[in-house]
């Protein structure tokens, strides 16, 4: 693996994705762990090979990712996230082709917040009127 690498940050809920691509044969390691180990649910490696396989360049770029928080879905859409932005640098003329799939909008959909006096964020606790 060569010293040249182009890079993206990727975010989904409280998961974050730190991507580096490298020139290289395909091999993608997440957390120094081959992805197929760390992500062992065929989705999810589906979900982070998308903008790879979109763009063509499953087997012309190395990935490595180091991500933390959130859960193992999260973290793999952040990862995808993260790819997605560093394919930019890699080449802008992806942007198009990713965009109109979606891999460049931050999902900002979040947990809501528990509210004081209810049970959760939005349930109540049991009302009796008797």
């Amino acid at each position: 693996m060569s010293d040249k690498f182009e890079y993206g940050t990727g975010r989904r809920k409280t998961a974050t994705a730190r991507t580096r691509l490298y020139a290289g044969s395909g091999n993608i390691t997440v957390n120094g762990r081959a992805f197929e180990e760390y992500f062992p649910r065929k989705t999810l490696q589906m979900i982070i090979r998308q903008p790879l396989v979109l763009t063509q360049t499953v087997d012309k770029l190395d990935v490595r990712v180091n991500v933390s928080g959130g859960g193992i879905a999260g973290q793999a859409e952040a990862v995808r996230h993260g790819i997605s932005r560093a394919l930019l640098a890699v080449d802008p003329e992806f942007r198009g082709v990713l965009k109109k799939a979606g891999f460049l909008t931050r999902d900002a959909r979040m947990k809501e917040r528990k509210k004081y006096g209810l049970r959760a964020a939005r349930a109540r606790f049991q009302y009796s009127k008797r």
